[in-house]
This record gives C-alpha cells, sequence and structure tokens, in this order.
C-alpha cells in the first residue's frame, strides 16, 4: 500500500487491466472509518476490478486496511487531517473545507484519478463541495439527487429524482431531470427504454401548477426514442410498475423520501409488534419466518443505499451517514456499476442533446 504524491496520481484506469478506481470520503458517515473500510471489503471480495484512493486520517486508514487481506494492493491512502462533520454548514465547508477528507475525494475525481466519488457525509456539504470542484454539466441550472424507491418492477427500484438537491425547479430543470433519470436508468439498472413521469396531484392534464403543465409538454416532446413519457404520476405510482423514473422538484422529493422511510419503518415495527404479541404470534413468525426474510431482504434500506448527484462533471454517490457495512458495499456497487457502464461521458452528452433541443424549441416559440 503507498501513499502516491501529487506528481505521481494514480492512474484512472489502471495498467493492470480494466480497473476501476473508486475514490471513498472514509471519514465522513457516523460510525467511523472502520465500517467504510469493511463495506469496501465486502465490495472488493465481489469485484476483483475495484480499486480504491481512500482519503481520511492515514494512520488509522492504514491499519484498518492492513486487517483486510482481500484490500491488499488495492487501496492508495490520501491523508486529509480534516473532517466535514453533520452540523458543519454548507457555507462554512466551502470556505474552509480544503483539507478535508471530503474534499480531497472529489478532488481525486475531478483530477481524473477516480471515476466516481463516494461519501456518507453531510449531505449539504458534499452537494455544495461536488458544485465547486467539479462544476456543473454545459446546459444544467440545478444539479439533482436521485435515489432508488423499491417498486414491483421487475428490477425492483423505481428512480425518484430531485430528492433534495434544491427545493425549486422549474419547468425547464424538470426536462432536464427526466433527461438525467432517463440516462441513469438506462446505465444503473439496464433499461434500453426506460419509463418517465411528472409527479403531479392528479393524471389529467389540467391539473397542477403552471411550471408542470409546461414541462409535461417539454418532457413529451424531447423523449424521440430516449424513452417512453408516461405523462403525470401521483404519490401511488411511486412503489408501481406503471413508470421506471419519476420526476419532481427537491421539496416534494425529499418530503416524499422521508414519508417512505417512515412508513417503512413503521410497518416493520407493527410486523415486530404483531409476531411478538402472544405465543402463538410467536410461534406463527417461526412458520413464516422464510417467507419474512424474503420480505425483509426486499425492503432493506441498505440495498438502495446511494443517492446520485446528477449533473455535474464527474459522479458522486452519496451514501447514508448511518450506514453500515452492508449499505456502503451497496454504495460502492452502485458507484462500480455506474463506472463501467461509462454512465458519466453518456449522461454528459444525453443532457447536451436535451439543451440543444430545448433551445431550439424556444427560438422557434420566440418566432412564432
Amino acid at each position: 500500500m503507498s501513499v502516491p504524491s501529487a506528481s505521481t496520481p494514480t492512474p484512472r484506469v489502471p495498467d493492470s487491466g480494466g480497473s476501476v478506481v473508486i475514490s471513498v470520503d472514509a471519514m465522513g458517515g457516523d460510525r467511523g472509518p472502520a465500517v467504510v473500510v469493511a463495506g469496501m471489503a465486502e465490495s472488493a471480495e465481489k469485484n476483483p476490478e475495484i480499486r480504491f484512493i481512500v482519503h481520511g486520517d492515514e494512520a488509522e486508514l492504514a491499519g484498518l486496511i492492513a486487517r483486510r487481506k482481500v484490500l491488499a494492493g488495492r487501496c492508495d491512502i490520501r491523508h486529509a487531517a480534516g473532517v466535514v462533520t453533520m452540523h458543519d454548514k454548507p457555507s462554512q465547508v466551502l470556505r474552509k473545507g480544503e483539507g478535508t477528507s471530503m474534499w480531497s475525494t472529489l478532488e481525486s475525481v475531478k483530477a481524473g484519478e477516480a471515476q466516481v466519488a463516494v461519501s456518507c457525509g453531510n449531505t449539504g456539504a458534499l452537494m455544495a463541495l461536488s458544485m465547486m470542484r467539479l462544476r456543473k454539466l454545459p446546459g444544467v441550472n440545478r444539479p439533482a439527487i436521485a435515489c432508488l424507491w423499491p417498486s414491483r418492477n421487475p428490477q425492483g427500484f423505481n428512480i425518484m429524482l430531485d430528492v433534495g438537491a434544491d427545493i425549486r425547479a422549474d419547468a425547464h430543470d424538470l426536462l432536464q431531470y427526466a433527461l438525467m433519470g432517463a440516462s441513469y436508468a438506462r446505465n444503473g439498472l439496464g433499461l434500453p427504454m426506460p419509463r418517465v413521469g411528472l409527479l403531479n396531484v392528479g393524471t389529467e392534464e389540467h391539473k397542477g401548477r403552471a411550471e408542470l403543465k409546461q414541462a409535461h409538454e417539454m418532457i413529451e416532446q424531447a423523449a424521440a426514442g430516449s424513452y417512453t413519457y408516461v405523462g403525470f404520476v401521483e404519490g401511488g405510482d411511486l412503489p408501481s410498475d406503471r413508470v421506471d423514473v419519476i420526476v419532481t422538484d427537491g421539496f416534494t422529493g425529499n418530503v416524499a423520501l422521508k414519508t417512505g422511510e417512515g412508513t417503512a419503518k413503521l410497518v416493520g415495527d407493527f410486523l415486530k409488534d404483531a409476531f411478538s404479541n402472544s405465543i402463538m404470534s410467536k410461534f406463527a413468525a417461526v412458520l413464516a419466518m422464510s417467507s419474512l426474510k424474503r420480505l425483509q431482504k426486499r425492503i432493506d434500506p441498505r440495498r438502495v443505499n446511494g443517492g446520485i448527484f446528477l449533473g455535474l462533471n464527474g459522479t458522486v454517490v452519496k451514501s447514508h451517514g448511518s450506514a453500515d457495512a452492508t449499505g456502503v458495499s451497496a454504495a460502492i456497487k452502485l458507484a462500480f456499476t455506474l463506472a463501467k457502464s461509462g454512465f458519466q461521458d453518456r449522461l454528459a452528452a444525453r443532457v447536451a442533446q436535451g439543451a440543444a433541443a430545448s433551445a431550439s424549441a424556444t427560438d422557434t416559440g420566440a418566432s412564432l
């Protein structure tokens, strides 16, 4: 294990073969670097192509990594003395974040040393730093955070964006979210023709705010064989098999996400109470154990851990701050999948096409 100098950066595609290099913020999560390293080890064991650039306290990380044989020779440590905490304000991090593990993690992506950045850290700070260090893609006004939502679809998940990058979104922003979400669905979930829906208070075309009606027309016109637009969808469609990508503003998306997480926990608590209520219910739980385990696996939030920051000059995966090793491994797996697919280049190309089409439509409308 080595600590590369600035003059000898880790190659983006190492000479040893088609490896995927992932930049990991080891210090940002609630559970500390030991859990992050454990998650890295789980991913490394399943994917021999993965290599890591790990950012944080060098002495601590060296000891943790040395105890994981599967990580031997696959990690480069970048010392970063500072840590962005969950309580730090994004504005403070922008001014004083240099030297932190989060800043260093993004720098590896910016320099082309790694294809994807993964962090369990402060979401607001990570988005602010990502926008400052990586910059937005041309044609993107507001980046978005996309999450995976358990669904009845064969792939098991739907994509929803934005879920909290920015509480505002006009019609052009929603169009960009549709384009980026469809690209994510193709490259992350393997859907050649994803179905895109726009979240509204009803499915009728006359319902909703003015910007939603305008976005409805723009998203439909921009489909051009790259996705299928199903029109307006409602809250009940989020876990349905009617749609693959749900587009909304960050305020609505974040409220929906937190509501869904809270509801899932409530249902889990109710089931636990029901099966522990009496001797007979405990006996029934034993009989239903295999079915309950399948249900638990299907709705396990750790399996969908990893929000993607879309619209930047680089791919950033945000893991839950409280993620355990399994959750961190899931986020790294998602990062690996996107990197292998060439997602970032394809996303940039699709956004550029969408921006050109949107500008052309605007010019045509202005001339009429």
